[in-house]
Protein backbone atom coordinates (compact mmCIF):
# COMPACT_ATOMS: atom_id res chain seq x y z
CA UNK A 1 0.00 0.00 0.00
CA UNK A 2 1.15 3.56 -0.77
CA UNK A 3 0.39 6.60 1.36
CA UNK A 4 -1.13 8.29 -1.70
CA UNK A 5 -3.98 5.78 -1.47
CA UNK A 6 -4.81 7.28 1.92
CA UNK A 7 -4.76 10.83 0.55
CA UNK A 8 -1.08 11.73 1.03
CA UNK A 9 -0.06 14.59 -1.28
CA UNK A 10 2.66 17.09 -2.07
CA UNK A 11 1.38 19.64 0.46
CA UNK A 12 1.75 17.15 3.31
CA UNK A 13 5.20 16.10 2.08
CA UNK A 14 6.34 19.73 1.85
CA UNK A 15 5.20 20.46 5.40
CA UNK A 16 6.94 17.33 6.62
CA UNK A 17 10.26 18.44 5.10
CA UNK A 18 9.99 22.11 6.13
CA UNK A 19 9.29 21.18 9.76
CA UNK A 20 12.08 18.62 10.17
CA UNK A 21 9.75 15.63 10.39
CA UNK A 22 11.52 13.57 7.72
CA UNK A 23 13.18 11.51 10.45
CA UNK A 24 9.77 10.11 11.36
CA UNK A 25 7.49 7.77 9.45
CA UNK A 26 4.13 9.12 8.36
CA UNK A 27 0.78 7.46 9.03
CA UNK A 28 -2.90 8.26 9.17
CA UNK A 29 -5.12 7.72 12.20
CA UNK A 30 -7.73 5.15 11.19
CA UNK A 31 -9.42 4.57 14.57
CA UNK A 32 -9.58 6.16 18.01
CA UNK A 33 -10.36 4.45 21.30
CA UNK A 34 -10.25 7.22 23.92
CA UNK A 35 -6.51 7.95 24.07
CA UNK A 36 -5.39 4.87 22.18
CA UNK A 37 -5.11 5.07 18.44
CA UNK A 38 -4.73 2.87 15.40
CA UNK A 39 -2.42 4.26 12.72
CA UNK A 40 -1.99 2.98 9.17
CA UNK A 41 1.44 3.31 7.54
CA UNK A 42 3.02 1.77 4.44
CA UNK A 43 4.01 -1.14 6.68
CA UNK A 44 0.53 -1.90 7.98
CA UNK A 45 -1.76 -1.01 10.90
CA UNK A 46 -0.35 -0.36 14.37
CA UNK A 47 -1.51 0.57 17.86
CA UNK A 48 -0.17 3.98 18.81
CA UNK A 49 0.14 6.34 21.76
CA UNK A 50 0.94 10.04 21.94
CA UNK A 51 4.17 11.37 23.44
CA UNK A 52 4.00 13.26 26.72
CA UNK A 53 4.63 16.64 25.12
CA UNK A 54 1.39 16.42 23.10
CA UNK A 55 -0.52 15.47 26.22
CA UNK A 56 0.91 18.22 28.43
CA UNK A 57 0.70 21.06 25.89
CA UNK A 58 -2.85 20.31 24.75
CA UNK A 59 -5.30 23.09 25.57
CA UNK A 60 -8.37 21.03 24.70
CA UNK A 61 -9.46 17.67 23.35
CA UNK A 62 -9.14 19.01 19.81
CA UNK A 63 -5.35 19.14 20.27
CA UNK A 64 -5.24 15.33 20.44
CA UNK A 65 -5.18 13.10 17.35
CA UNK A 66 -8.48 12.37 15.63
CA UNK A 67 -9.56 9.94 12.95
CA UNK A 68 -8.32 11.27 9.61
CA UNK A 69 -5.24 12.99 11.02
CA UNK A 70 -1.82 12.61 9.45
CA UNK A 71 0.76 11.97 12.16
CA UNK A 72 4.53 11.67 12.46
CA UNK A 73 5.36 8.37 14.18
CA UNK A 74 8.22 6.17 15.32
CA UNK A 75 8.36 2.57 16.52
CA UNK A 76 8.92 2.15 20.25
CA UNK A 77 7.87 -1.43 20.84
CA UNK A 78 6.96 -4.45 18.76
CA UNK A 79 3.92 -3.52 16.64
CA UNK A 80 3.47 -0.26 18.58
CA UNK A 81 4.09 3.36 17.56
CA UNK A 82 4.62 6.69 19.25
CA UNK A 83 2.87 9.75 17.78
CA UNK A 84 5.28 12.70 17.86
CA UNK A 85 3.30 15.32 15.93
CA UNK A 86 -0.06 15.96 14.29
CA UNK A 87 0.27 17.50 10.84
CA UNK A 88 -1.93 20.51 9.98
CA UNK A 89 -5.55 19.65 9.26
CA UNK A 90 -6.95 20.64 5.87
CA UNK A 91 -10.48 20.48 7.26
CA UNK A 92 -11.96 19.68 10.66
CA UNK A 93 -15.55 18.50 10.94
CA UNK A 94 -16.77 19.11 14.48
CA UNK A 95 -19.85 19.67 16.58
CA UNK A 96 -20.67 21.05 20.00
CA UNK A 97 -19.52 18.44 22.54
CA UNK A 98 -22.50 16.88 24.31
CA UNK A 99 -22.78 18.02 27.93
CA UNK A 100 -19.62 20.17 27.72
CA UNK A 101 -20.51 23.81 27.20
CA UNK A 102 -18.10 25.78 25.05
CA UNK A 103 -16.21 22.70 23.89
CA UNK A 104 -16.16 21.05 20.49
CA UNK A 105 -15.94 17.39 19.52
CA UNK A 106 -14.10 16.45 16.36
CA UNK A 107 -16.06 14.14 14.07
CA UNK A 108 -13.23 13.64 11.58
CA UNK A 109 -10.37 15.57 9.95
CA UNK A 110 -8.99 16.10 6.46
CA UNK A 111 -12.37 15.42 4.86
CA UNK A 112 -13.16 16.32 1.25
CA UNK A 113 -16.81 15.25 1.06
CA UNK A 114 -19.48 14.41 3.63
CA UNK A 115 -22.30 11.96 2.88
CA UNK A 116 -25.33 13.15 4.86
CA UNK A 117 -27.34 9.94 5.21
CA UNK A 118 -31.08 10.02 5.95
CA UNK A 119 -33.56 7.13 5.79
CA UNK A 120 -36.90 7.90 4.14
CA UNK A 121 -38.93 5.31 6.04
CA UNK A 122 -39.04 6.61 9.62
CA UNK A 123 -37.74 9.79 11.30
CA UNK A 124 -36.90 11.66 8.11
CA UNK A 125 -36.13 15.22 9.15
CA UNK A 126 -35.07 18.13 6.93
CA UNK A 127 -34.18 20.19 10.00
CA UNK A 128 -31.51 17.61 10.79
CA UNK A 129 -30.23 17.77 7.22
CA UNK A 130 -29.84 21.55 7.58
CA UNK A 131 -27.86 20.97 10.78
CA UNK A 132 -25.46 18.60 9.04
CA UNK A 133 -25.16 21.05 6.16
CA UNK A 134 -24.22 23.81 8.59
CA UNK A 135 -21.50 21.62 10.09
CA UNK A 136 -20.19 20.91 6.58
CA UNK A 137 -20.31 24.56 5.53
CA UNK A 138 -18.52 25.62 8.70
CA UNK A 139 -15.81 23.05 7.97
CA UNK A 140 -15.64 23.89 4.23
CA UNK A 141 -16.47 20.27 3.38
CA UNK A 142 -18.58 19.47 0.31
CA UNK A 143 -21.92 17.88 1.36
CA UNK A 144 -23.87 15.22 -0.54
CA UNK A 145 -27.30 14.07 0.67
CA UNK A 146 -27.99 10.34 0.46
CA UNK A 147 -31.55 9.10 0.97
CA UNK A 148 -31.60 5.43 1.97
CA UNK A 149 -34.22 2.67 2.11
CA UNK A 150 -36.10 4.01 -0.89
CA UNK A 151 -37.29 0.47 -1.64
CA UNK A 152 -39.72 0.89 1.27
CA UNK A 153 -41.66 3.76 -0.36
CA UNK A 154 -43.23 4.33 -3.78
CA UNK A 155 -41.84 6.68 -6.42
CA UNK A 156 -44.47 9.35 -5.76
CA UNK A 157 -43.51 9.54 -2.08
CA UNK A 158 -39.81 9.68 -3.00
CA UNK A 159 -40.44 12.55 -5.42
CA UNK A 160 -42.38 14.40 -2.72
CA UNK A 161 -39.51 13.99 -0.24
CA UNK A 162 -36.95 15.10 -2.82
CA UNK A 163 -39.03 18.16 -3.71
CA UNK A 164 -39.28 19.11 -0.03
CA UNK A 165 -35.52 18.94 0.34
CA UNK A 166 -34.82 20.91 -2.83
CA UNK A 167 -37.31 23.57 -1.70
CA UNK A 168 -35.21 24.25 1.40
CA UNK A 169 -31.74 23.07 0.43
CA UNK A 170 -30.11 24.60 -2.63
CA UNK A 171 -27.06 23.54 -4.64
CA UNK A 172 -26.57 20.19 -2.88
CA UNK A 173 -26.52 16.87 -4.73
CA UNK A 174 -29.17 14.32 -3.66
CA UNK A 175 -28.84 10.59 -4.35
CA UNK A 176 -31.61 8.11 -3.54
CA UNK A 177 -30.42 4.56 -2.84
CA UNK A 178 -31.50 1.19 -1.56
CA UNK A 179 -28.89 -1.03 0.05
CA UNK A 180 -31.36 -3.89 -0.30
CA UNK A 181 -31.91 -3.64 -4.08
CA UNK A 182 -28.67 -1.71 -4.81
CA UNK A 183 -30.63 1.05 -6.56
CA UNK A 184 -28.48 4.19 -6.67
CA UNK A 185 -25.40 2.59 -5.05
CA UNK A 186 -23.49 2.82 -8.35
CA UNK A 187 -24.16 6.57 -8.40
CA UNK A 188 -22.46 6.87 -5.01
CA UNK A 189 -19.52 4.75 -6.19
CA UNK A 190 -19.09 7.04 -9.20
CA UNK A 191 -18.46 9.94 -6.81
CA UNK A 192 -15.55 8.21 -5.06
CA UNK A 193 -12.15 9.50 -6.23
CA UNK A 194 -8.75 8.00 -5.48
CA UNK A 195 -7.02 9.82 -2.65
CA UNK A 196 -10.14 11.75 -1.58
CA UNK A 197 -11.64 11.31 1.89
CA UNK A 198 -15.35 10.96 2.59
CA UNK A 199 -17.20 10.75 5.89
CA UNK A 200 -20.66 9.44 6.75
CA UNK A 201 -22.95 11.58 8.89
CA UNK A 202 -26.35 10.49 10.15
CA UNK A 203 -28.37 9.00 12.96
CA UNK A 204 -28.22 5.35 14.02
CA UNK A 205 -30.25 2.99 11.89
CA UNK A 206 -30.28 5.04 8.67
CA UNK A 207 -28.12 2.48 6.86
CA UNK A 208 -24.58 3.87 7.10
CA UNK A 209 -22.96 0.53 7.93
CA UNK A 210 -24.96 -1.24 5.22
CA UNK A 211 -23.88 1.44 2.74
CA UNK A 212 -20.24 0.79 3.64
CA UNK A 213 -20.76 -2.91 2.95
CA UNK A 214 -22.35 -2.01 -0.40
CA UNK A 215 -19.48 0.31 -1.35
CA UNK A 216 -16.79 -2.20 -0.39
CA UNK A 217 -18.59 -5.31 -1.63
CA UNK A 218 -17.72 -6.97 1.68
CA UNK A 219 -19.48 -7.56 4.99
CA UNK A 220 -16.96 -5.51 6.94
CA UNK A 221 -19.49 -3.64 9.10
CA UNK A 222 -21.97 -5.35 11.41
CA UNK A 223 -25.57 -4.31 10.85
CA UNK A 224 -28.66 -4.76 12.99
CA UNK A 225 -32.39 -4.15 12.90
CA UNK A 226 -34.29 -1.12 14.14
CA UNK A 227 -35.40 -1.29 17.77
CA UNK A 228 -39.05 -2.30 17.88
CA UNK A 229 -39.69 -0.41 21.11
CA UNK A 230 -38.18 2.96 20.20
CA UNK A 231 -38.23 2.76 16.38
CA UNK A 232 -34.66 4.03 16.54
CA UNK A 233 -31.46 2.58 15.23
CA UNK A 234 -29.17 0.67 17.53
CA UNK A 235 -25.60 1.92 17.95
CA UNK A 236 -23.70 -0.63 15.87
CA UNK A 237 -20.73 1.61 15.11
CA UNK A 238 -19.20 2.56 18.46
CA UNK A 239 -16.14 4.48 17.28
CA UNK A 240 -14.88 6.38 14.28
CA UNK A 241 -13.05 4.28 11.75
CA UNK A 242 -11.25 4.90 8.45
CA UNK A 243 -11.85 2.43 5.63
CA UNK A 244 -9.89 2.18 2.37
CA UNK A 245 -12.15 1.49 -0.61
CA UNK A 246 -11.18 -0.65 -3.59
CA UNK A 247 -11.03 2.27 -6.03
CA UNK A 248 -8.67 4.22 -3.77
CA UNK A 249 -11.16 6.44 -1.96
CA UNK A 250 -11.05 6.75 1.82
CA UNK A 251 -14.24 6.50 3.88
CA UNK A 252 -14.69 7.45 7.54
CA UNK A 253 -17.63 5.95 9.41
CA UNK A 254 -19.01 7.67 12.51
CA UNK A 255 -21.23 6.52 15.37
CA UNK A 256 -24.84 7.59 14.89
CA UNK A 257 -25.43 11.14 16.12
CA UNK A 258 -28.81 11.83 17.69
CA UNK A 259 -27.63 15.24 18.89
CA UNK A 260 -26.03 17.57 16.36
CA UNK A 261 -25.03 20.63 18.39
CA UNK A 262 -23.90 23.68 16.46
CA UNK A 263 -20.42 25.03 17.16
CA UNK A 264 -20.29 27.44 14.24
CA UNK A 265 -17.49 30.00 14.08
CA UNK A 266 -16.95 30.25 10.33
CA UNK A 267 -20.25 31.51 8.90
CA UNK A 268 -21.60 28.03 8.26
CA UNK A 269 -25.12 29.15 9.14
CA UNK A 270 -24.93 32.04 6.70
CA UNK A 271 -23.94 29.64 3.90
CA UNK A 272 -26.64 27.09 4.74
CA UNK A 273 -29.36 29.73 5.01
CA UNK A 274 -28.12 32.10 2.32
CA UNK A 275 -31.68 32.81 1.14
CA UNK A 276 -32.54 34.21 4.56
CA UNK A 277 -29.41 36.33 4.59
CA UNK A 278 -30.27 37.82 1.18
CA UNK A 279 -33.53 39.16 2.61
CA UNK A 280 -31.73 40.28 5.79
CA UNK A 281 -29.79 42.87 3.79
CA UNK A 282 -33.09 44.74 3.28
CA UNK A 283 -34.01 44.88 6.97
CA UNK A 284 -34.64 48.32 8.43
CA UNK A 285 -32.07 47.87 11.21
CA UNK A 286 -28.51 46.65 10.66
CA UNK A 287 -28.57 44.63 13.89
CA UNK A 288 -31.97 43.07 13.20
CA UNK A 289 -32.38 39.65 14.87
CA UNK A 290 -35.27 38.67 12.56
CA UNK A 291 -37.55 37.72 15.45
CA UNK A 292 -40.01 40.58 16.08
CA UNK A 293 -38.46 43.82 14.81
CA UNK A 294 -40.50 46.29 12.77
CA UNK A 295 -39.25 46.59 9.23
CA UNK A 296 -37.70 43.10 9.20
CA UNK A 297 -37.52 41.93 5.60
CA UNK A 298 -36.97 38.31 6.69
CA UNK A 299 -40.19 38.18 8.75
CA UNK A 300 -42.06 39.79 5.87
CA UNK A 301 -40.68 37.17 3.45
CA UNK A 302 -41.78 34.38 5.81
CA UNK A 303 -45.29 35.83 6.06
CA UNK A 304 -45.45 36.11 2.27
CA UNK A 305 -44.32 32.50 1.80
CA UNK A 306 -41.07 33.53 0.13
CA UNK A 307 -39.05 31.86 2.91
CA UNK A 308 -40.06 28.44 4.21
CA UNK A 309 -41.35 28.91 7.76
CA UNK A 310 -39.90 25.63 9.07
CA UNK A 311 -36.48 26.54 7.65
CA UNK A 312 -36.73 30.02 9.20
CA UNK A 313 -37.59 28.56 12.62
CA UNK A 314 -34.76 26.05 12.33
CA UNK A 315 -32.38 28.91 11.47
CA UNK A 316 -33.41 30.90 14.55
CA UNK A 317 -32.95 27.85 16.77
CA UNK A 318 -29.42 27.26 15.48
CA UNK A 319 -28.55 30.96 15.84
CA UNK A 320 -29.53 30.72 19.52
CA UNK A 321 -27.38 27.60 19.89
CA UNK A 322 -24.41 29.31 18.26
CA UNK A 323 -24.80 32.35 20.51
CA UNK A 324 -24.95 30.12 23.59
CA UNK A 325 -21.89 28.20 22.42
CA UNK A 326 -19.89 31.39 21.83
CA UNK A 327 -20.94 32.76 25.23
CA UNK A 328 -19.90 29.49 26.89
CA UNK A 329 -16.55 29.64 25.10
CA UNK A 330 -15.95 33.22 26.31
CA UNK A 331 -16.83 32.28 29.90
CA UNK A 332 -14.57 29.23 29.72
CA UNK A 333 -11.63 31.33 28.50
CA UNK A 334 -12.26 33.87 31.27
CA UNK A 335 -12.13 31.16 33.92
CA UNK A 336 -9.00 29.63 32.40
CA UNK A 337 -7.30 33.04 32.41
CA UNK A 338 -8.29 33.57 36.02
CA UNK A 339 -6.98 30.13 36.98
CA UNK A 340 -3.74 30.88 35.15
CA UNK A 341 -3.23 34.03 37.20
CA UNK A 342 -3.91 32.16 40.43
CA UNK A 343 -1.41 29.46 39.45
CA UNK A 344 1.21 32.08 38.49
CA UNK A 345 0.81 33.90 41.82
CA UNK A 346 0.99 30.59 43.66
CA UNK A 347 4.30 29.75 41.98
CA UNK A 348 5.66 33.20 42.85
CA UNK A 349 4.70 32.71 46.51
CA UNK A 350 6.33 29.29 46.59
CA UNK A 351 9.51 30.75 45.14
CA UNK A 352 9.60 33.48 47.78
CA UNK A 353 9.12 30.90 50.51
CA UNK A 354 12.02 28.89 49.17
CA UNK A 355 14.23 31.95 49.46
Amino acid sequence: MQLEELGYNIEIETYRKENNLSQFDIGRVIAEHKERYEVRTVNGDFDAEIIGNIRFTANSRTDFPAVGDWVAVSEYDKDKLLIHAILPRKTTVERNAIGKYGETQIIATNIDYAFIVQAVDRDFNINRIERYLTICNTSKVNPIIILTKVDLIDSATLNEITDRIEHRVKHTKIIAISNYTNIGVDKVKELIERGKTYCLMGSSGVGKSTLINSLTGKEIMRTDSISETSNRGKHITTHRELILLENGGVLIDNPGMREVGIADSANGLEITFDDILKYASDCKYADCQHTHEAGCAVIEAVENGEIDRASYENYLKMVRERTFFETSQTEKKRKEKMFGKILKNYKKDMKRNDL
